[in-house]
């Protein structure tokens, strides 16, 4: 019978959410770098290739590879002849583990959670608490699965409860286009099907942390049902041409999981989870010989690249004009430099309503460009921490104040706007870039200073202010509000040409 002692758990707990903060998996690495070399959209495989290169930068550097460090997710199998040396509970040891390692003054990594969600939302400051699942199974050693799910993929999320005769595929496919690309494509589709809608999510969340071996199953072919519904949807959601980024190409999955259950006859519940392109989780098992050790990966695995920015645009945001960014075309590549403003969902709720309450705004926001971002802390020598986009639909409510009565001139986030932002944007002459979802660090090298200018205490959403040099990002919409999210994956469907579309 082995003893699990509370301080060789809670360390545990607390080196793998640190390690899975800065190595991605390999087998997610090695299926990226094949879709990579595959791609012929050009602007997926900028993209790809940015966030390769930052992924192996955070292997390097031992910082976040996503500024959305993410709510901490943990399984555990606890064998039932284990026995435990701890005076808490198993969910406290968890927390107390997740709270060492976002705190971790080494590799800071950001506090995402929120309590009391439908009230105040204040945050906890230490990322706890976390959401603990606990099995019983035979045995004397605790098996444990450490995930850490950014905000970006999980908003995502879908479920129904489909009629028994309701085609899973059918559904799926009519899901996947209105995701967008929020979840941060190319990464991985799992759905959970039967049981019942509590059982369908928690198998879809299960699924999603299985090995890539999609190429594998290719090889071999399948032996199940579940397995030929992995095929047809790997091969059906790629050819939607949605692309890395959601800017059109070859790749829009590495790999779709399918993990079933038995259900009532009457019914049919179908979960659909995406895992982004942090896809961050960790396994380990202890048998009371003391912590667990997470083996390094070789940076092997990461293949050598460069970012060729031969043909982006330079723009200086400190002289920028209304008539620079008229002449701007959706799917233009450009380098911002100078100073840029910082600011997302709580921060924009107050600017809305200070601006119809008629008070005066903290920040002058005339003919300036706004960054969606709530970076990690600082650690040693950074002026600021991993600084990756935040999802920019989630300002869509406010972009129309933003433009007409701040004057605020462009935008920075990831994924697409929604058709309100659009016609805001191209009523005002304006325009909105996106910069690489899970490329936070590689983002963050790019800027030269960081200081807060207003809502000091909303924490990582507090107003900043950037001195940026080079930041790369490409013009998303442009001022005649045409949208590359739209025309990129629509031609690469065309070019793909499998299947027909299907109506949300």
């Amino acid at each position: 019978m082995s003893t699990i002692r509370k301080e060789d758990f809670v360390q545990s707990v607390a080196d793998a959410f640190q390690f899975i903060s800065y190595y991605h998996p390999t087998d997610y690495i090695t299926a990226l770098t094949e879709a990579y070399k595959k791609e012929e959209s050009p602007a997926a495989k900028d993209a790809m290739a940015q966030i390769l290169i930052n992924s192996r930068m955070c292997a390097e550097g031992h910082r976040p590879i996503c500024q959305d460090t993410g709510i901490a997710i943990v399984f555990i199998k606890a064998g039932m002849d284990a026995r435990w040396e701890t005076d808490t509970t198993i969910e406290e040891m968890v927390n107390e583990g997740v709270r060492q390692a976002y705190t971790d003054p080494d590799n800071t990594l950001r506090f995402s959670v929120l309590d009391d969600p439908a009230g105040k939302r204040a945050n906890t400051k230490d990322n706890t608490p976390a959401v603990t699942h606990v099995q019983l199974v035979p045995g004397d050693t605790v098996e444990v699965e450490v995930a850490a799910k950014g905000g970006g993929s999980e908003n995502k999320s879908k479920f129904a409860m489909l009629l028994p005769n309701d085609d899973v595929v059918e559904w799926v496919l009519s899901q996947v286009p209105v995701m967008g690309a929020g979840w941060c494509p190319p990464g991985i589709l799992s759905l959970g099907i039967g049981g019942t809608p509590e059982k369908a999510m928690l198998m879809a969340k299960w699924g999603m942390m299985e090995p890539i071996n999609m190429q594998e199953l290719k090889a071999r072919g399948p032996s199940n049902h579940a397995e030929e519904l992995r095929l047809e949807l790997y091969e059906k959601v790629n050819a939607l041409g949605i692309g890395a980024q959601g800017l059109g190409g070859l790749t829009t999955v590495l790999d779709v999981k399918v993990t079933d259950y038995p259900t009532h006859a009457a019914s049919k519940p179908v979960a659909l989870l995406p895992n982004c392109a942090a896809t961050r989780h960790a396994h380990f098992v202890l048998d009371g010989s003391g912590p667990a050790t997470l083996e390094p990966p070789s940076l092997d695995h990461w293949p050598e690249l460069t970012l060729d920015f031969s043909t982006s645009r330079p723009l200086n945001l400190d002289t920028v004009t209304p008539e620079e960014v008229a002449s701007l075309k959706a799917g233009d590549r450009v380098l911002l430099s100078g100073k840029l403003l910082t600011g997302r969902d709580a921060a924009h709720k107050r600017l809305v309503d200070m601006m119809e309450a008629g008070e005066p705004l903290p920040v002058d926001f005339k003919n300036r460009f706004i960054y969606y971002v709530g970076p990690v802390d600082p650690v040693r020598d950074e002026v600021v921490g991993p600084a990756g986009p935040t999802t920019s639909s989630r300002m869509d409510p406010y972009t129309a104040a933003m433009l007409e009565k701040a004057g605020l001139l462009g935008m920075v986030g990831k994924s697409e706007r929604g058709p309100k932002a659009t016609e805001a944007i191209k009523q005002n002459g304006a325009a909105y870039f996106i910069a690489v979802g899970g490329a936070a660090y590689l983002v963050a090298k790019a800027i030269r200073s960081a200081k807060v200018l207003a809502f000091p205490e909303l924490g990582m959403e507090a107003i900043y202010e950037f001195e940026v040099k080079d930041m790369p990002v490409t013009c998303a919409v442009d001022a005649t509000g045409n949208s590359l999210h739209k025309t990129g994956p629509a031609e690469w469907r065309q070019k793909i040409g499998k299947i027909p579309v299907v109506a949300a």
